[in-house]
């Protein structure tokens, strides 16, 4: 997710804060001190509240990456957004078993938290009324995460939950996950719809925002169901191909001393090309791409040489003919590259780019194949 900073990483994932964020931040804090809004405590509890409760969602999302990874399945970061948080996994189950305790991780660790706070709650009948008021909101919006993410609509943890359940009994993954991906829209445009006429029934009443709120989550569920079933689609597709089959042996070649200047308006421009190897004499010393390019700052592209910024070809991780083409793309999003350079008996023979993989698997759909 483009547009986010990092906080740092737990466990080794790295946690990322999405700039969205900052608005449900706000509106959450806004809405726990409007009827107090004139005591500057009540700004101050409100603040700590939304902050523990966050930290409550990056809890909830731990709970999956670390139970994804210790059933093999790589989580590369967490990013929390406007709408919650969202891990970044490297790779898809490989058993339905690892899918269920992964999914059910988050919202029973959502439901424990809850059930810490209420019985804080519970054991401390003398705080004061803003803290037993925060103690309570966190333990009822924990309880909240937890029943919302079971809802079983892909890809909401009780979509994964229920996919999980059909691929272990129908043993067909690509069937289960339409079905989950089907019931994931469905959920979406319910929530639309409900959002909607609590919108319509209360236009004049401050609740409408309740109605705003609801059909937006409901357009994230339907957009997020249809995105993560094509990335499925994409994912099983490359199964069946070959590193021979997608990789890009005509990458045209750019000498190492020439300007980046150089090579936007002598081979980008005429060429459109945004992917080249470096080679000088005929050895090939690294590559360069757009995302090389792109770390210098325009005005020094004229003084910049490309063997200042080009990936050394000993630094990008290595691919065989015969690998399958999704254990590439899962070695590019572990290894947080964009190419592999593809060998063949301990020699170069072209590259593997990760906009190339994209398009190839976009041209096929779009023609049916």
């Amino acid at each position: 997710m483009n547009g986010a900073l990092n906080l740092g990483k737990v466990f080794g994932i790295q946690l990322r804060l999405h700039y969205s964020w900052f608005i449900i931040f706000a509106l959450l804090t806004f809405a726990l001190v409007a009827p107090y809004f004139s005591s500057w405590f009540w700004w101050v509890i409100g603040i700590v509240t939304c902050l523990l409760f966050f930290g409550s969602v990056i809890a909830h999302e731990l709970a999956h990456s670390l139970v994804g990874r210790a059933n093999g399945i790589p989580v590369k970061s967490i990013t929390l957004f406007i709408f919650g948080g969202i891990a970044q996994m490297t790779k898809e189950a490989t058993r339905p078993s690892a899918e269920l305790k992964m999914a059910a991780a988050g919202p029973a660790c959502s439901a424990v938290i809850g059930g810490l706070f209420m019985l804080i709650f519970h054991l401390n009948p003398g705080m004061s009324q803003p803290v037993a008021s925060m103690v309570q909101w966190l333990a009822s919006m924990n309880f909240a995460l937890a029943a919302f993410n079971s809802i079983p609509g892909f890809p909401l943890d009780g979509g994964r939950v229920f996919r999980s359940v059909l691929w272990r009994f129908t043993g067909d993954y690509k069937r289960s996950t339409r079905i989950a991906t089907q019931v994931g829209q469905g959920v979406g445009y319910t929530f639309i719809a409900g959002g909607i006429v609590i919108f319509l029934l209360q236009p004049f009443n401050l609740s409408w925002f309740n109605g705003v709120w609801i059909a937006l989550i409901g357009w994230f569920i339907r957009n997020a169901a249809i995105s993560s079933y094509r990335q499925a689609q994409w994912r099983e597709a490359l199964r069946t191909f070959t590193a021979a089959q997608v990789v890009t042996t005509n990458c045209p070649v750019v000498p190492s001393d020439v300007t980046l200047n150089q090579v936007i308006q002598q081979y980008i421009i005429p060429s459109g090309c945004r992917l080249f190897m470096v080679a000088d004499g005929g050895r090939l010393g690294g590559i360069l791409s757009l995302q090389n390019i792109k770390s210098v700052s325009q005005q020094n592209w004229g003084v910049t040489q490309v063997q200042e910024v080009m990936t050394p070809i000993d630094r990008l991780p290595v691919a065989h003919l015969e690998q399958e083409a999704l254990s590439i793309l899962e070695q590019m999003d572990e290894s947080g590259i964009n190419q592999v350079s593809v060998v063949s008996e301990g020699r170069v023979v072209g590259l593997i780019d990760r906009d190339d993989l994209i398009i190839f698997l976009r041209t096929r759909s779009e023609l049916g194949i």
